[in-house]
């Protein structure tokens, strides 16, 4: 899956974890696993329940610090 593709894709979260958040494109089936970037702050179901449906941002494109 190409870098461009990966943010043009819908994705349903299918699990989480502490440290990852595990996810399914709604029209690829592929499943990409994000990982942490803060593992002082924990993924928790209850922000991410199995299911919902997110999309993911380019991070080159966000402002720097």
């Amino acid at each position: 899956m190409g870098k461009k593709l990966i943010f043009d894709e819908k994705y349903r979260v299918v699990g989480v974890e502490r440290d990852r958040l595990m996810l399914r494109g709604v029209r690829s089936g592929d499943v990409v696993t994000v990982m942490n970037p803060e593992p002082e702050m924990p993924l928790t179901q209850e922000e991410y329940p199995v299911g919902k449906l997110i999309a993911l941002t380019d991070p080159s494109g966000a402002p720097a610090n």
